[in-house]
């Protein structure tokens, strides 16, 4: 007979804001037949913006799991199935109270960020490096490191990731190293992942798929123009190197991309457009009185944009340290996905690269992006005469429906002036 203490719940992928309609799910922490407490992880889930741990809003004992890893799951899809432990359900009808309410990670009380679970415990917990913490009373095997992309290029390519060797920092599996392994015969000769003569054909999800769509269509609804710059930042770079011996700036990662930022944003106050957006469905023009900027940051699993809340309101050193901050987040993939949306105006240091310059997409939604160029020694005239001096090339890329040319042109000149002669314009205030 059935056991009348015991009720299959069904869990959703819940909505995990931000306008985002579906994700891929990456890795299951549980299986079938494992009992699960209150709010454990059950796996990790990877949207457009980033990638989340989910937590059993149910104790019980998994009864079915309907999603496999790498598939795209639309919001409200069930992704496993639970009979619950009496009185121990998360949802209002359950006959018992929890001990605390299940939250999903990233939008819990106090908007903590999202975690990424390691095989490395915390200096305080006692279990050793082999296991993770057990499920009921029996202790795991401890999940092999690895980046999302890495996971799913596994679930895939059918590779036991225990079996793989990672290369990475610290022995993080790479998908190189995933790759590697299938190549050595583990992987399913029926994967779509095939290689045939001298291709390969790699699926495309998560954040590399998602940043397609949103350039794509970005560049087919935004009437894109550019426009260059190619100007003498001596004065920044002494500036930069003056400052990071000052006590204000002692710990904090100043570089001559804040003192851009700053810029940018002194351009803004004259040129107000490039912190705008289209209205599609009003045709109005959005003017945002507030610079959520957004940094674009090459990471493992493609290209985010963390977003520094209200930047025109901080100090130096208060936005040096919030574009480190922002930035690292999102490369080690601990950003939550309210962290990468919402900018309104971005900017990109493709100088890193050692490119001189570029003709950036804008993020959709935006009006304006900026490119930073490499800063290199080169041959100048300054005081009619032959100097070597730092120089840069400065992109600016815009929407045309927004900004018009002169705008444009007025804002990259003003750009320009305030890295030619910063300090006046910088260090005032905020």
């Amino acid at each position: 007979m059935p056991d009348p203490t015991r009720e299959v719940q069904e869990f959703r992928l819940p909505d995990l804001g931000e306008g985002l309609t579906e994700a891929d799910w990456v890795h299951w922490s549980v299986a079938v037949g494992d009992h699960v407490a209150l709010n454990q992880i059950i796996g990790e889930v990877e949207s457009a913006k980033a990638t989340v741990e989910l937590p059993s809003p149910y104790a019980g004992t998994v009864a079915e799991l309907l999603v496999e890893p790498g598939q795209t799951v639309p919001v409200g899809t069930p992704l496993l199935r639970i009979a619950t432990d009496a009185g121990t359900t998360g949802g209002p009808e359950g006959d018992g109270a929890p001990a605390r309410p299940s939250v999903l990670v990233g939008y819990g009380p106090g908007d903590a960020p999202p975690s990424r679970r390691t095989n490395r415990p915390v200096p305080d917990d006692p279990v050793p490096d082999e296991t993770l913490p057990s499920r009921g009373t029996e202790a795991v095997p401890a999940r092999p490191d690895a980046k999302p992309a890495a996971r799913k290029l596994a679930a895939v390519l059918d590779v036991d990731l225990r079996t793989v060797a990672g290369t990475g920092r610290d022995g993080v599996i790479t998908c190189d190293d995933v790759r590697r392994t299938a190549g050595d015969g583990h992987g399913s000769p029926e994967s779509p992942v095939q290689a045939s003569g001298r291709i390969t054909r790699v699926p495309v999800a998560g954040v590399r798929k998602r940043t397609a769509d949103a350039v794509t269509r970005s560049a087919f609804t935004a009437p894109h123009a550019t426009v260059f710059l190619t100007c003498d930042v001596t004065p920044t770079v002494d500036l930069v190197t003056t400052l990071r011996a000052s006590p204000s700036f002692e710990g904090v990662h100043l570089t001559a991309l804040t003192v851009v930022s700053r810029a940018l944003m002194q351009a803004i106050v004259g040129e107000p457009s490039l912190n705008s957006r289209w209205d599609d469905e009003s045709g109005d023009i959005v003017l945002h009185h507030d610079v959520h900027l957004g940094i674009a940051t090459a990471t493992p699993d493609g290209l985010k944009v963390p977003v520094v809340r209200e930047a025109q309101a901080l100090s130096l050193p208060q936005l040096a340290g919030a574009i480190t901050d922002v930035a690292e987040r999102a490369r080690t993939g601990r950003s939550s996905p309210s962290e990468l949306a919402g900018s309104t105006v971005s900017i990109t240091n493709v100088g890193v690269f050692g490119v001189d310059a570029g003709t950036p997409i804008l993020n959709p939604g935006e009006s304006a992006i900026l490119a930073v160029g490499a800063i290199s020694d080169r041959p100048w005239v300054r005081d009619d005469a032959l100097a070597i001096r730092k120089v840069v090339t400065l992109s600016l890329s815009f929407d045309h429906r927004l900004v018009d040319g002169e705008q444009a042109g007025r804002a990259l000149a003003t750009i320009g002036a305030v890295l030619g002669d910063p300090v006046g314009a910088l260090l005032s205030g905020p």
